[in-house]
């Protein structure tokens, strides 16, 4: 699981930085929090996960159903909030329209954020 999140984050790097130069080049820095975004949610927490796998869950934690809805919730909040962001701030969405949307995808994270956490009490308490 290691693996898939350290590819996954640096995936996520890898269109943060596109976005950010393309900002940069057009002088339009109006997707700063899409940006923001990517590059925190996606890549830093995405890197902080692998670690934690690396380092302090057992092997086979990827593997469980619990490691299983930890990454895809992880990954599904994320990639609906950058989405997200990117259609209120490319204005294809009005912000009344996607806030509730982006509420429920943050929700998503959030769940992703917990279930690492238990699952990290559950590994330290073991070993």
């Amino acid at each position: 699981m290691e693996r898939k999140y350290l590819m996954t984050g640096f995936g996520y790097a890898i269109v943060g930085l596109l976005l950010g130069m393309h900002m940069a080049a057009s002088h339009n820095h109006v997707q700063m929090p899409t940006h923001a975004h990517i590059m925190l949610v996606g890549f830093v927490v995405s890197v902080i996960y692998a670690i934690a796998y690396k380092l302090w869950l057992p092997a086979d934690s990827g593997a469980t159903g619990m490691g299983k809805a930890q990454y895809w919730a992880h990954q599904l909040g994320t990639l609906g909030l950058v989405v997200g962001l990117y259609s209120m701030y490319s204005g294809m969405m009005p912000g009344e329209t996607i806030g509730p949307v982006l509420g429920v995808f943050s929700l998503i994270t959030f769940i992703g954020l917990v279930l690492m956490k238990v699952m990290l009490i559950k590994a330290t308490k073991a070993s």
